[in-house]
């Protein structure tokens, strides 16, 4: 929601325990004048640099699970990176507070290249876990970092416009990629889809380091108290972890066929889980407590009902659907024009619409879209039904996504943002990563009592279509827990109910 519409928060005055950030001047209202420009290019590129990994590797995934066997492993690709993610973005949350935004950056590129480089020469798919995993690792850095550059250089009035912004950063390669990445996989070689993005990684990460450095300078942050909170620091390292090491276990213990190990790993790591996230998020998060704190755990399962199919609508084409891996790609080329467009929906709309009203129709357009994807799986309708189905639950993710963020950049302390929008990010990851776990457990179940592949990926893929929707379903129920207590409570929106 546009905070221009808003009562404006009342901060509190820096003190050697409050961060000093300069304040954001509101008198430019471009996004690419002289002084945003680069901060501007900076993030596209980055953001950019992501969607190319991301719909690269969904496309091509199921020619890598061809070559390298182990299907059973699949989806430990995907939920590998999410739960790398998870630590990176836990990390990189106390970092930026502490020691800025470049310097974290700059590492989280490292570890996403070294990814990209062993995930290319990967010899077997549990080599290709491990990579993605590392990738996970740095690719956590990049959400935060934008969520507070966001935050600390543009004024309110531009951020619904940069997250737009940043949604239409997926277009071009959301149009091209994975059409290409299938037909290099196909035509070359999938290894060539993971150490093609190299050189992109390299031309992006040294611009966007530029540009983060040029917006501390010019909206500098007191970090000198880096030092001293180090032992936090390695707290939230240890509690990451184990927030990783949760939500393996639960998706481990979900592809179980020992119904002891099931009931076992899936408890243990949902207790883990729940400690460990428990710190790292905003108090009241797991209780659902209005505003903000409400924000975080709603975009985790937003994530969970939408991404628990995103990896698998290229296998199901593919594998029950017959279709080769290029024109596959072309679900996911709809889907990222769809979500660009709901993002610039939203931005347009943003001044006189509260974020909930987005996120209140934005669930039930994700569940109605997921649910279309069933049509799919039935020989008798056409395959092709997928795309438009899929686009549509995209369009849905698109108004309600960058909601989230605009709460906790509205309603978090300032001296808080950093790790603020690192618990949102991590809460995505981890709906993204169990989302994707689940239904590669329930692929797994059912590939072991199915006489063929195709068939037992598409009873899978209903079941965890159905799990998907119920979810989205829980989200809008819940939508109302966005909207803080009282109509006088700063972030209320004049007028809008």
């Amino acid at each position: 929601m546009n905070d221009t519409a808003r009562e404006p928060r009342r901060e509190r005055a820096p003190s050697a325990a409050r961060p000093h950030t300069s304040p954001v001047p509101d008198t430019d209202a471009s996004l690419w004048s002289p002084s945003r420009r680069s901060l501007t290019v900076g993030l596209v590129l980055t953001i950019t640099l992501v969607a190319a990994e991301s719909l690269a590797i969904a496309a091509a995934m199921p020619i890598v699970a061809k070559d390298l066997g182990g299907h059973e492993l699949y989806g430990w690709v995907f939920s590998a990176f999410f739960l790398g993610s998870l630590v990176g973005i836990a990390v990189v949350g106390g970092l930026i507070d502490e020691r800025g935004m470049a310097v974290p950056f700059v590492g989280g590129l490292v570890l996403f290249g070294a990814g990209l480089l062993v995930g290319g020469l990967a010899p077997s798919m549990p080599v290709l876990v491990v990579a993605r995993f590392v990738q996970g690792l740095g690719g956590g850095a990049v959400s935060p970092i934008a969520y507070v550059a966001i935050g600390r250089a543009l004024p309110a009035a531009l951020r619904p416009r940069m997250f737009a912004t940043l949604s239409t950063a997926w277009m071009l390669p959301g149009v091209f990629g994975p059409a290409a990445a299938g037909f290099v996989a196909e035509a070359f070689h999938w290894r060539w889809v993971f150490l093609g993005l190299l050189p992109i990684l390299i031309v992006a990460g040294t611009i966007a380091t530029r540009a983060l450095v040029a917006a501390e300078r010019e909206h500098p942050t007191d970090t000198t108290s880096g030092v001293r909170e180090a032992p936090a620091h390695r707290r939230r390292l240890f509690l990451a972890g184990g927030v990783a090491l949760g939500g393996g276990l639960v998706t481990a213990g979900l592809q179980s066929s020992d119904p002891a190990l099931v009931v076992g790993l899936t408890g243990v790591g949902l207790g883990v889980t729940v400690l460990a996230f428990r710190p790292l998020t905003p108090a009241g998060t797991l209780t659902m407590r209005r505003g903000y704190p409400a924000a975080v755990l709603l975009r985790g399962l937003l994530t969970f009902s939408f991404f628990a199919i995103d990896p698998y609508v290229t296998l199901l084409l593919v594998q029950v659907r017959g279709w080769s891996a290029t024109f596959a790609g072309l679900a996911l080329t709809a889907a990222t024009v769809l979500w660009t467009y709901g993002s610039w929906v939203q931005a347009r709309r943003s001044a006189h619409t509260a974020p909930d009203v987005f996120v209140r129709v934005g669930f039930p357009i994700v569940g109605l879209g997921l649910a279309g994807i069933l049509l799919a799986l039935v020989p008798d309708f056409p395959a092709l039904l997928a795309i438009p189905t899929f686009a549509f639950a995209a369009f849905g993710m698109g108004l309600a996504y960058s909601q989230f963020a605009i709460v906790v950049l509205r309603d978090a302390p300032t001296e808080s943002q950093g790790s603020s929008s690192a618990a949102l990010s991590l809460a995505d990851a981890f709906g993204t990563a169990l989302g994707a776990g689940v239904t590669n457990a329930v692929l797994a179940a059912s590939l072991r009592g199915s006489p063929d592949i195709a068939t037992g990926t598409a009873n899978g893929l209903a079941i965890a279509l159905g799990i998907a929707v119920v979810a989205a379903a829980a989200g809008f129920l819940l939508t109302p827990r966005l909207r803080r207590p009282g109509p006088d409570a700063p972030g209320a929106v004049p007028g809008v109910r």
